[in-house]
């Protein structure tokens, strides 16, 4: 073969992988605006007239745009008052679950016991079993301890997550060396020492993910807050939205107004914290 016809095979080769390249980022361009259009049409629809929204093509932009389904909703139910107890609950259910599985995971990866492997397993075996299993002695749990209509209750059932504990094992297995403790260890550095100056900051990432996989998940629980919380205003979000749908009707106007404004907070927190989301899950798989 010579050089000329050598030139025109390299040429096609990357033509047809720059074409295969630009078909895969249509199709995900694709599914992409898919997955957004709900959320599009969610918020497109807090600005619609009940009339519009039942109108058929349903349009993306509204016609005549308005914002009383908004007024509504924030002069008629404690709308505000139920984001605040969802932001706390989260907020401290996600400190929580920080703490306990840094804890648990540094421990169970870089100390050296028997029992520990037991222990791991069991953890791993939480897993697998539903909520719903424990919820209900859980309840009677929280009652007993008189916090039911608290954000002391909510968090009872949001303290640990075992997911939590895999990914800080795995993360700090797998990017922080024992030579590294074994070092500072020499040089007179206590444990906990270690931890905090040492283990902590290398698991930044890790810890990030963690975080935003430990928001959403009190940010959008409902069963638990539902049986918990039976007073109006100890209402999590997701317990008062389910109050605009009633056992034959919906009121899609004050429904997607108050959606829309729900997305503000997870929107925002994970914008900021999606870089680190993005790495400590990417670092979970990696190899030694």
């Amino acid at each position: 073969m010579s050089d000329r016809e050598a030139n025109r095979a390299a040429t096609r080769r990357r033509m047809r992988r720059v074409l295969v390249d630009r078909g895969i980022d249509v199709v995900l361009m694709v599914f992409s605006l898919l997955m957004l259009l709900p959320l599009v049409f969610l918020v497109s629809n807090g600005f619609k007239t009940p009339q519009e929204m039942l109108a058929w093509p349903p349009t993306i932009i509204p016609a005549n745009p308005t914002t009383d389904n908004f007024a509504a909703v924030l002069q008629d139910t404690p709308l505000l008052r139920w984001i605040f107890n969802s932001v706390v609950f989260a907020v401290l259910s996600t400190l929580a679950i920080l703490a306990t599985s840094s804890i648990a995971g540094y421990i169970l990866a870089k100390f050296r016991y028997r029992s520990l492997n037991v222990i791991f397993a069991l953890v791993l075996a939480t897993a697998i079993v539903p909520f719903e299993v424990y919820m209900i002695p859980l309840y009677f749990q929280a009652q007993s301890l008189g916090i039911l209509n608290s954000i002391w209750g909510l968090l009872l059932g949001y303290l640990v997550m075992s997911f939590g504990i895999f990914l800080i094992r795995q993360n700090v297995i797998h990017s922080i060396p024992d030579e590294l403790l074994e070092a500072a260890r020499i040089d007179g550095a206590g444990e906990l020492w270690i931890f905090f100056r040492i283990v902590l900051p290398l698991l930044r990432g890790a810890l990030g993910a963690l975080g935003v996989l430990a928001f959403f998940q009190a940010w959008t629980a409902f069963a638990w807050p539902m049986i918990v919380a039976t007073n109006r205003e100890a209402y999590t979000i997701e317990v008062g939205l389910a109050l605009f749908q009633t056992g034959f009707t919906v009121d899609l106007g004050r429904l997607s107004a108050a959606s829309a404004i729900v997305l503000i907070p997870s929107i925002t927190l994970f914008v900021i914290l999606r870089r680190n989301f993005v790495q400590g899950v990417a670092s979970t798989g990696l190899k030694e």
